[in-house]
């Protein structure tokens, strides 16, 4: 049988390690690259991704020895030059320099200074928003104060580190102890970058903050419109970003901004237009009557049967458009795969519902068959 795709191993492997053994080689006459390499694929292969970056970062902790001054240099002479800076997308860096952040987190929180100044180099090869976080919560003044000189640096890697290392739900990352607004006025600086790379992440951030506080994101993405620091299609792209949760969720604020009208008057039928089976599709229909040529969001919700006899809802996506003549017909056919990894079916009974402008307008039982 073939062996699948392992991200682990694509990232972090034999030959990822050599390579980064050969850098510090050349930067410290006291590093051993066969002693390093070996201790590293001693126990590569039996660890997760984010373990193997951790355990990396010990083992050149251990070939290494020091206190974060005395390190810093050879960190700095072992890195290749810094990510193209005439991209402005899809550049996230050779993750076998995460480990590297890691390293300084372990050894530096008593150095924040040269820390700071090492992951302004270091995110330009890799983004160091894992790394940054211990010290957001050991020094937080510091570091905010930090980004403040980071929102105008001439790298969008270094741009895009304010926002994302800020993230309060960064997956992968420490809790921070900052408050959701703290990092707002650093958001503000940054929402008129050029860079999608940075918008992206500011409208990530947003979203982590409105799972929490709607109203503090729906008024900073107005004062935004207003403000006219950022190209209004891009600004239109990071507010429907931003607000992808709240829209699942169906806030009337969010899809007001969007343009939709939680309150509108429509009529709406759905048709089942087969047996739903475990390893084939849910098959239906929707047909949707108003006024006019009213801009509708539709989504539809499917109800799932969960072991123990509870429910599991999930919102998926189905049309933005806009009713022609007073009607609108969408059809949708969603797989229901089965032996999924993530996540089991059941058979029994079931409920779908069609969400439009971020309210249930009707909804229909089924039986999965398996």
């Amino acid at each position: 049988m073939s062996q699948g795709y392992s991200l682990k191993d694509q990232l972090f492997n034999d030959e990822k390690t050599r390579y980064l053994a050969g850098l510090f080689a050349q930067a410290a006459p006291s590093f051993d690259p066969d002693a390093f390499h070996e201790q590293v694929m001693s126990r590569l292969t039996e660890l997760e991704l984010k373990e193997r970056m951790t355990w990396i970062a010990d083992c050149l902790q251990s070939a290494l020895p020091g206190t974060l001054p005395d390190i810093a240099p050879l960190i700095l002479r072992a890195l290749p030059p810094p990510l193209d800076p005439t991209k402005t997308d899809d550049d996230f860096g050779d993750f076998i320099f995460a480990p590297l952040g890691e390293w300084v987190a372990a050894i530096g929180l008593n150095a924040p200074e040269d820390a700071l100044d090492l992951f302004e180099e270091l995110t330009q090869r890799f983004s160091m928003e894992w790394a940054i976080r211990p010290f957001l919560n050991r020094w937080p003044d510091l570091v905010l104060n930090r980004m403040q000189d980071w929102c105008a640096h001439d790298s969008y890697h270094v741009r895009r580190l304010v926002s994302e290392g800020t993230r309060p739900r960064l997956p992968w990352g420490q809790a921070i102890g900052l408050e959701l607004n703290d990092p707002m006025p650093l958001l503000d600086r940054l929402h008129g970058d050029k860079t999608r790379y940075v918008t992206r992440s500011i409208a990530n951030h947003l979203n982590d903050i409105s799972k929490k506080q709607p109203d503090l994101v729906l008024a900073q993405l107005k004062a935004w419109q207003g403000a006219g620091k950022q190209n209004a299609d891009e600004l239109d792209w990071m507010i429907g970003h931003t607000l992808r949760g709240l829209v699942k969720a169906g806030h009337p604020g969010a899809m007001a901004m969007l343009g939709y009208d939680p309150d509108a008057e429509l009529a709406v039928d759905i048709k089942l237009l087969a047996e739903a089976w475990i390893g084939e599709a849910l098959e239906f229909s929707v047909d949707l009557t108003g006024q006019g040529t009213q801009p509708v969001l539709v989504d539809y919700i499917i109800h799932f049967q969960r072991p123990g006899g509870k429910t599991s809802a999930k919102v998926h996506k189905l049309k933005q458009a806009a009713l022609k003549d007073g009607t609108l017909r969408l059809e949708k056919r969603h797989k229901l795969k089965a032996n999924a990894s993530t996540f089991q079916l059941v058979p029994g009974a079931h409920r779908l519902e069609i969400q439009v402008n971020g309210k249930v307008r009707a909804g229909v039982d089924f039986d999965l068959l398996g």
